[in-house]
């Protein structure tokens, strides 16, 4: 295996978090800090992964489970932990079993009846996204709330006093 296929993104990603933050004083503690999802889940989702892939095959299709938690996992801890964004990225672990389970659809027996709670956990993970990103959103305008009422009261405006055409 090419070490380059390793290594660049692990540099790439270093230097992205360098210029996010600028203040930050370079020590192991600090890489352990913010990087502890990278260091420890995502390593067990990969031999999850490499257990099946490249063990087990078929007759473990099993250990894809935790294996796409542990991913979900580990991608909402790192950029929660990147950003600090719990607020926002709390909703990512209601749909970690969504992906554990949907891995078990997509490479097992493609049982239907996995649907039914992949689609249910994706969507509550959807809405509470939504709403926290939206609670967000306005929560970071609201120092510009009398910008926000004039383009709502002109919006308002806007749509009683435009006529629709009539389909006759």
């Amino acid at each position: 295996m090419n070490r380059n296929i390793l290594i660049g993104p692990i540099l790439i990603l270093l230097g992205a978090f360098l210029f996010i933050r600028g203040d930050l004083h370079f020590s192991t503690g600090s890489i352990f800090v913010y990087f502890w999802p990278s260091l420890f889940i995502l390593p067990v989702s990969i031999f999850f992964h490499w257990l099946y892939f490249g063990v087990l095959g078929r007759r473990g299709v099993g250990v894809l489970v935790p294996g796409g938690v542990l991913l979900a996992v580990a991608i909402v801890c790192q950029i929660a932990m990147l950003f600090d964004s719990w607020g926002i990225m709390w909703p990512g672990f209601i749909f970690a079993p969504a992906a554990g389970l949907f891995e078990l659809y997509w490479f097992g027996g493609r049982n239907k009846w996995l649907l039914i709670p992949i689609n249910i956990l994706t969507g509550l993970s959807l809405l509470f996204f939504a709403i926290f990103s939206i609670g967000a959103v306005f929560g970071s305008l609201a120092g510009s709330q009398p910008v926000i009422a004039s383009i709502l009261i002109i919006a308002g405006a806007f749509l009683i006093l435009t006529r629709r055409k009539s389909s006759i």
